[in-house]
């Protein structure tokens, strides 16, 4: 199996070399095989040699574990200094094809960026993040995946004793806002060019070509932030903890802690236990991706050019349209959701007012736009979601006229809005069932039913309908936490 790590070959000051710590105990909870032979990796047939390689108790030829050092604004506030402090890059599996892939252990044990933690993680959040990441691929939406997960046969010691784990996870890399921060908290600029360089031929090789390589590549990662966060609104999905510490270069989704899916539809909604002003709301995303492109557009003014005002107004412009590229991706995908593929203004306005009927009534965000898809022609289904009947059943006639309007057939549109409106999310209720149960009784048969289930989520899947529907008042999750 080709094996490689490249960012072992930046200077030392880029991370620290460790091996992971042992385990006690570690078994196989899951292999994800067909990502597995996405990356072409030729791995041991045994669940006792696959347990020992995801735990971190053996390592293949090639693999030089090390932990990345960053800095991150943590709701707004600058820590220089973050990094790596239970995770360990184990280098880059390398397909036929030359596509490059960073396999991360996350709950490897303590590094040098650990802050006083055990560098450990409970079984809970692994589960949780290999479910939603998981889940977020079948959705369509960039974001790391996950390769497997293992438990340890130790504890670790949160609010109470819990069982631990390790799970392996998979990105285009692990380049953050953050490591940008870490160089130029420490007035680092040829580390940061050095970065740069790096993340153009990892992630955005036709930047190399333009006249100003770090200008284009500054405006990439901004389109590719903006289109990743109007993917989110459009599932309902909420991150919880958009730090700049977990906002990618690649503009991939990452770190899956106190993140959820919408229930209801709320434009407040807050989950993350840690967010107790609002900050990282569900309609607050789209300034925080933002602030947080702000941050690394301050990173690379050196880079930008020798003048400062001159670079200041390089960042400036491109940071200027980040938001106009998020409102055009979001607005296009509200309107496909209500099959109005012609997106215009007035397109627009009628979604927003759907959201609006569907906040004043409390209706699921993603039952109410998947039932949606069946009710041109009889839409009971869809206007028993709410209480305002005369409201919403006047919504229906005008969407009805715009839907004639476009052109194409009912079948057409149909299938096009049940490409874009899951039946399945992730749901809180449904994760925390699957949680408790290996937590408490060791049994992960929920767990990898949630996973296949999710796995397809635009089917209909009849055997698994209980899945679509919403919690009830008592199964209600109102907080997610983080597992450090």
């Amino acid at each position: 199996m080709p094996f490689d790590n490249t960012y072992a070959r930046l200077p030392h000051h880029f991370y620290q070399k460790i091996a992971p710590t042992p385990v006690a105990a570690p078994q196989l909870i899951r292999l994800n095989t067909p990502l597995a032979q996405t990356l072409e990796l030729d791995l041991p047939e045994t669940d006792q040699a696959l347990a020992a390689l995801f735990s971190g108790n053996t390592l293949l030829d090639g693999m030089e574990p090390l932990a990345q050092a960053y800095a991150g604004h943590q709701f707004g506030h600058f820590v220089p200094q973050l990094g790596d402090g239970r995770a360990l890059l184990l280098g880059e599996a390398v397909t036929g094809e030359g596509h490059r892939f960073d396999i991360q252990l996350k709950g490897s044990g303590r590094t040098r960026f650990s802050r006083g933690g055990d560098g450990r993680s409970p079984l809970g959040p692994v589960i949780r993040e290999y479910v939603v990441s998981e889940a977020m691929h079948a959705l369509g939406i960039p974001t790391t995946r996950a390769l497997a997960m293992v438990t340890t046969g130790e504890t670790v010691h949160r609010e109470t004793p819990l069982p631990g784990a390790v799970m392996t996870r998979v990105a285009s890399s692990f380049l953050r806002v953050g490591t940008f921060e870490y160089f130029a908290a420490r007035n680092n600029v040829d580390a940061l060019r050095q970065l740069a360089e790096y993340a153009i031929q990892r992630h955005y090789p036709e930047a190399a070509e333009a006249d100003n390589p770090y200008a284009a590549f500054f405006e990439a990662v901004c389109a590719a932030q903006a289109k990743l966060v109007a993917q989110w609104m459009c599932v309902g999905f909420i991150h919880g903890v958009m730090n700049t510490d977990n906002t990618t270069i690649s503009g991939e989704t990452i770190d899956f802690g106190p993140c959820a899916f919408m229930d209801s539809y709320n434009p407040a909604q807050v989950f993350s236990s840690i967010d107790q002003q609002g900050r990282y709301a569900f309609n607050q995303q789209p300034l925080v991706v933002q602030w947080n492109m702000g941050c690394l557009g301050g990173c690379l003014v050196p880079l930008l050019s020798q003048d400062e005002t001159e670079a200041n107004a390089i960042g400036e412009q491109i940071l200027g349209t980040l938001t106009p590229r998020f409102a055009e991706q979001y607005r296009k995908g509200l309107c496909a959701k209500v099959g109005l593929h012609t997106a215009t203004d007035s397109d627009f306005a009628l979604t927003r007012e759907l959201l609006s009927l569907m906040h004043q009534d409390h209706v699921d965000f993603t039952v109410a736009f998947r039932t949606l898809c069946d009710c041109e022609d009889r839409a009971d289904s869809f206007t028993s979601l709410f209480d305002a009947r005369e409201a919403i059943a006047a919504w229906v006639e005008e969407w009805r006229s715009r839907l004639k309007a476009q052109g194409n057939n009912k079948a057409e549109r149909r299938h096009a809005m049940r490409a874009v409106n899951p039946a399945f999310i992730p749901r809180n209720h449904r994760i925390e069932e699957a949680i408790r149960a290996a937590e408490d009784t060791g049994d992960f048969a929920l767990t990898h039913r949630l996973i296949e289930i999710l796995s397809n989520p635009f089917a209909d899947q009849p055997e698994n309908s209980a899945y679509q529907e919403p919690p009830q008042p008592s199964q209600r999750v109102h907080q997610t936490f983080c597992g450090t």
